[in-house]
């Protein structure tokens, strides 16, 4: 094996031995390269453009395009591919060559503002529930100027990679990134009205930040490739709990494995290489499962480095021998996969939104948004929760591992005061977070910067200048669940807008917009632990939803209200609401009709020959002690209780084969992942439980799947 191929170095340099501060953002083409690299004009330009002021001009374009050309073949790029997200929740890439015959049988290294710009993939095999017709193939990618350009190496070569938007011949939004581009734009809209309200005359743009950190396991490569479980769904449909799972929870912020810390130095080099700025890295609480968080970047960009570094995990895990597991329930009985969304806002002056002030003025500012918040969350908890519905996360929420499917906001109890007093009206009153409050917004009190505690089963906790949404799936794309949350609290910040621009009082306003949001909106806010019973029934007495399949959380899509909130702040026209909404439900079916395949396939093709055999040897071991005159022969009965087991296993199959086959026949999209949901998932779970049962009654050398002790604990 070559230096290459074992450090994945290029041209034999290990970049895991080059000082960080030489190594970070080397193969991205980012602002601060721009900066250098481009006219000062040309410049001026593109950061105009990436900030809303105009659009971009082919000229600019082809400026900008040659630079990024010089740069990426320097580096060894021969190809250039648009980065888009389809419906798929994956990325997707056409590569060109950046070739152009000379016409003297040489060719040119050529790369076009137009190039740049445009891009023109075939579309007809990308899911637009609807939108398009099969055979309406043309599908065009557009620049997303506010996410920085990057090369990707491998072992065949480098391929500078331009992130997209993509949008169907009639201008439809065919992928994650449009609705998540105009949502920003939305919220920057109102979120400045409500800026200019509060007497700031010096921002001009208010943008999201995101810093997802994401969790997953690593399993051998060796057991991986035995399980076809894995390979096929990301899951075991099988598997019984070793005697010993995360109970002792040692594995938690435990010391590193040396076989893990040389993956996760690979996968660090690989993403500091590319400009994302990876900062922790730990174990979690389950056995063979970590977590990497980045830095909070804008969440455009944040989205492409997040689909970039489960790729990336995936690819590092298997130069290692492994294989990195995304799926938000791979295991059966220890912790699930999340991914940790923390959102923030900000100016493009550098102000968070959500961080409190020294002074009356900024306080109010962030009370006034944290309201905004509140209220977003309670009015659209439907839609928010609609936001993580996938088959995968129906595992894992409400697990007693991860948030449970009821949406709620954790604040602690100095935050939650301050604003409980304001609701309530109180002229006076001690907070314990320092400070006395009086109705009068100059009488605010300072905040101190940590208002709040944390509190990991909060689906939505805010943990100081930010909120954090952790009921995202790990294999997920953010794109979806930043826009619906982008969406919902501009339009709540719309209605801030409207009321303060109308106010002869400035304070007055804000102080009744307040109190009047919050003390209707505070029923969301819950500081208790969100595992328990108890918190379920209070919810329910409280009126918040509680919707525990992905299957009805989607219906929230099509809902007039949920389609003219779309429509009204131009993120989603009602087309494309719709499309989505059957592409989620088809994906859905999809995905547990593999399972379902799976697991029939499993039963009999591995299941049921081994147990069969395991059982004949025992009865064959208990004829030949009989006939020595041995009484009472325990490998009789276990033979006797693996047949009897096998005889149920057989009926729960076939009954399985006969729900599947019912499942998909149906051919409304909702009525058919409906059955999925309640017919063959049941089913599947009856099968679980028979062949979970006999691997615990057969030697172990006679099962033929590795076991979750492998999965689990063997790196």
């Amino acid at each position: 094996m070559s230096c290459c191929e074992e450090c994945r170095c290029d041209g034999g340099i290990d970049f895991t031995k080059i000082p960080v501060t030489e190594l970070y953002g080397s193969n991205c083409f980012s602002n601060a390269v721009m900066r250098e690299r481009l006219p000062k004009n040309i410049y001026r330009e593109v950061v105009a453009v990436q900030n809303g002021e105009k659009e971009l001009s082919l000229e600019v374009a082809d400026v900008v395009a040659a630079s990024m050309r010089e740069w990426a073949i320097a580096r060894g790029a021969s190809h250039f591919t648009h980065l888009f997200q389809p419906l798929t929740g994956l990325t997707a890439e056409k590569h060109d060559s950046f070739i152009a015959p000379a016409g003297d049988g040489k060719v040119l290294m050529e790369f076009s503002g137009r190039e740049l710009i445009k891009g023109e993939p075939d579309a007809s095999s990308f899911p637009s529930g609807g939108l398009r017709a099969t055979f309406e193939a043309r599908g065009y990618t557009a620049w997303d100027v506010t996410s920085p350009a990057f090369l990707k190496t491998d072992p065949t070569g480098t391929t500078l990679c331009i992130p997209t938007a993509f949008i169907s011949y009639y201008g439809q939004a065919l992928d994650k990134k449009v609705p998540l581009l105009k949502s920003i734009d939305a919220l920057s809209k109102q979120a400045m009205r409500v800026l200019r309200a509060l007497g700031n005359e010096t921002s001009r743009r208010v943008f999201t930040t995101v810093g997802p950190e994401q969790e997953y396991f690593l399993v051998d490569r060796e057991y991986y490739n035995k399980r076809p479980d894995l390979m096929l769904t990301g899951r075991t449909v099988f598997g019984a709990l070793p005697a010993k799972g995360q109970e002792m929870e040692d594995h938690y912020f435990g010391a590193i494995k040396e076989r893990v810390a040389a993956f996760m130095r690979e996968l660090n080099t690989e993403l500091w290489r590319v400009g994302i700025p990876a900062k922790t890295q730990h174990n979690e609480v389950a056995p063979n499962q970590f977590e990497i968080a980045p830095i909070y970047v804008n969440s455009s960009a944040a989205v492409d480095s997040n689909q970039f570094v489960m790729e990336t995990i995936r690819n590092v895990a298997r130069r290692h021998g492994m294989e990195g597991l995304l799926h938000e329930k791979p295991f059966a009985g220890v912790n699930g996969s999340g991914k940790h969304n923390n959102w923030s806002m900000a100016t493009d002056d550098g102000i968070n939104l959500f961080e409190p002030g020294e002074n009356p003025e900024s306080n109010a500012r962030f009370l006034l948004f944290t309201a905004a918040v509140v209220e977003a969350v309670d009015r659209y908890a439907l839609l928010i929760r609609s936001s993580v519905a996938t088959s995968a996360n129906d595992h894992r929420l409400g697990a007693n591992e991860a948030p449970p499917a009821i949406v709620s906001i954790f604040f602690g109890g100095p935050l939650t005061e301050i604003l409980d007093n304001i609701a309530e009206g109180k002229s006076s009153g001690k907070s314990s977070a320092g400070g006395e409050i009086k109705l009068g917004v100059t009488s605010l009190p300072n905040l101190p910067k940590d208002v709040s505690d944390r509190n990991r089963t909060s689906p939505f906790a805010f943990t100081g200048n930010k909120f954090e949404f952790r009921m995202v799936g790990s294999s997920q794309s953010i794109a979806t669940p930043n826009t619906y949350l982008n969406v919902a609290v501009a339009q709540v910040l719309s209605e801030f807008a409207d009321k303060l621009e109308k106010a002869s009082s400035r304070n007055e306003a804000i102080q009744t917009i307040i109190k009047e949001s919050y003390g209707k909106h505070r029923k969301v806010v819950f500081n208790g632990n969100g595992y328990t019973d108890e918190w379920v029934r209070e919810a329910e007495r409280r009126g918040l939803p509680n919707v525990k399949n992905a299957v009805d959380a989607l219906s929230v899509l099509v809902r007039s209200e949920t389609i003219s909130l779309f429509e009204t702040h131009k993120v989603l026209t009602k087309e494309e609401m719709e499309s989505r909404y059957h592409i989620y439900l088809e994906k859905y079916s999809k995905q547990i009709n593999i399972e379902a395949g799976v697991t029939i396939e499993l039963a009999r093709r591995y299941i049921f020959p081994a147990s069969s055999s395991y059982a004949g040897a025992l009865a064959g071991e208990a004829a030949s002690l009989a006939a020595i005159g041995a009484n009472n022969v325990p490998q009789a009965k276990q033979a006797k209780k693996i047949s009897d087991i096998l005889a149920e296993l057989y009926d729960d199959v076939a009954k399985l084969e006969t729900v599947l086959a019912e499942a998909q026949d149906i051919e409304d999209a909702q009525a058919q992942a409906k059955a999925y949901f309640e017919k063959v998932r049941p089913a599947m779970d009856c099968v679980r439980v028979k062949v979970d049962g006999l691997e615990k009654m057969i030697a172990k050398d006679s099962w033929p799947l590795p076991g979750y002790e492998e999965l689990l604990f063997k790196l």
